[in-house]
């Protein structure tokens, strides 16, 4: 034993000479860990989160002594949940089903009843996990996945810091992952930063943004930083506008109760939407460091600048009864436990400016909504018209303007629109695009984002995941939209299954732009 090593402490791990980490063809693989999820019970866990974990098995990213605990209300003992991880698996998994996987999985999984002030459930926990140090050889490292409710994020993590469950064994870990909304407000989310910081400490707490966590949303920063052919036309000089616009073709489901009073912009704009715009507008970062892309991706959130007539600048509506995928919809103020007189936005559209040197003047329009024409969430880079046109003006009557988009979802990719030659005897020029698609150059089907998370939090790497000073500048910038919609009118009708209200088109015709149709 050497002077500097302690009694009891592990002896190193083993380094296989082998193994060349520059091998592309080695995945990173997680070690021995496990993860507790609260809410487990939902339908995020059912549909997301039990089978990214299979997958990340099947594909060979878990460790063999991986372990999964289940927290919940449901008088289930542990047989039942492995079977509602197996029917869940069997109906959402991406990758095929394999009962010699399923089975090593299956060795680890536990369930523990109770409620969120159940000290006793907490204490059966704490048992659990030390159980499954002993048997699965989890090392002591432990996530907990808190998806319930947001008002019960503090209470979960105080019980979890109470009985002993956020302090890790020596050379161990534990990490707190925290579904969004991340507060309602910027006052609320400072002071769920601060009841969470005070029990885990801030590199080990994840918040989840499944959207940075799709392979297009990181491809942004490949199609950027690994090319020369964008770089420079990637400002001011040549940008006139971007276009941000994540769309649903569904109502809220039965979501009313989560839903209601909180609206398409707390829920979407606020997270998913201010990322997608810090990631298109950042300057290159040092490195691919979580320190480095955040130092940059802040620096974007500080200089954004609202518009000073928030009246003219952001429109918010709500749909109403129509006719989608060919069937009669209601209207939101029908729909199962709204109140008829709620003024919740489910379509939200902002004008946004960014003052720095990049992209001073240049509007970024960001818009979401639910019951629109199709789903589809895109970022579309649209350039400025050329500044002369050595054609006769018949011949342009059908150019636009050059765009770049990178497709989000669903049908992942990037398209560039340029204008090129009609065949023919005359000089007609016509947008047409180039496209590339995943699903057409790649013969790896991409993983879902939840897979690609999931294996991020176990490994400790933060990069895919905003930090609470991001969350902050986020509520920062929707704070004064929201108390402006508060006291100014009700939000805008417009049918379903169309894109819109057509107030979000007047917002745009004011530019002397218009909205693209995806």
């Amino acid at each position: 034993m050497t002077q500097d090593a302690e009694a009891g402490d592990p002896p190193p791990a083993p380094v296989n000479p082998l193994r060349d980490p520059t091998d592309r063809r080695l995945p990173r693989i997680a070690g021995p860990s496990g993860l507790v999820i609260f809410g487990v019970t939902g339908d995020l866990s059912r549909k997301k989160l039990m089978p990214a974990i299979y997958d990340l098995a099947n594909r060979g990213l878990l460790p063999p002594g991986f372990s999964l605990v289940g927290f919940a209300r449901r008088e289930w003992e542990d047989e039942d949940f492995a079977k509602e991880v197996h029917d869940a698996v069997k109906e959402h998994a991406r990758t095929p089903f394999r009962e010699e996987v399923w089975q090593q999985l299956a060795k680890g999984m536990r369930f523990v009843q109770g409620d969120f002030d159940d000290d006793d459930a907490f204490d059966k926990l704490r048992e659990t996990i030390e159980d499954l140090d002993k048997a699965q050889g989890t090392g002591g490292n432990f996530a907990f996945y808190l998806s319930v409710p947001p008002k019960f994020f503090p209470l979960v993590v105080q019980q979890l810091k109470k009985h002993g469950l956020a302090d890790p064994p020596k050379n161990s870990w534990r990490r707190a992952v925290i579904e969004k909304p991340f507060g309602h407000d910027l006052e609320s989310a400072q002071e769920l930063n601060r009841i969470v910081h005070e029990v885990f400490p801030r590199d080990e707490v994840f918040r989840i943004d499944h959207y940075l966590g799709k392979e297009t949303v990181q491809n942004i920063l490949a199609l950027r930083f690994a090319n020369t052919m964008f770089e420079p036309i990637w400002n001011r000089s040549y940008v006139d506008h971007v276009q941000i616009t994540m769309a649903e073709d569904i109502g809220i489901g039965g979501r009313a109760g989560y839903y209601d009073g909180i609206g398409s912009a707390r829920d979407v704009i606020q997270n998913h939407l201010l990322q997608l715009m810090a990631l298109t507008a950042i300057e290159e970062p040092a490195s691919f460091h979580p320190k480095a892309l955040v130092a940059e991706k802040l620096k974007v959130l500080s200089a954004v600048k609202l518009p000073e007539d928030l009246g003219k600048h952001t429109v918010r509506g709500q749909y109403a009864a129509g006719w989608q995928g060919g069937e009669e919809v209601v209207g939101y103020l029908d729909e199962d436990g709204i109140n008829p007189t709620s003024k919740t936005d489910t379509y939200a559209a902002i004008k946004l400016e960014i003052n720095n040197r990049r992209w001073a003047g240049v509007p970024f329009y960001l818009r979401t909504g639910k019951r629109l024409g199709r789903r589809v969430t895109e970022i579309a880079v649209v350039f400025q018209r050329a500044p002369y046109l050595p054609f006769d003006s018949y011949a342009t009557e059908e150019l636009g303007q050059n765009a770049l988009v990178i497709r989000v979802q669903p049908d992942e990719g990037v398209t560039v629109r340029f204008g090129s030659k009609v065949p023919g005897t005359s000089f007609e020029v016509r947008d047409v695009t180039m496209d590339f698609a995943y699903g057409e150059s790649f013969t790896e089907s991409s993983p879902e984002a939840y897979e690609r998370l999931i294996l991020d939090v176990l490994l400790g790497d933060a990069n895919l995941f905003p930090r609470h000073q991001e969350v902050e500048l986020s509520w920062e910038i929707l704070d004064p939209i929201e108390k402006y919609w508060d006291t100014h009118g009700k939000p805008a009708q417009y049918p379903a299954g169309g894109w819109g209200p057509v107030e979000a088109d007047e917002m745009l015709a004011r530019d002397g732009r218009s909205w693209r149709r995806p």
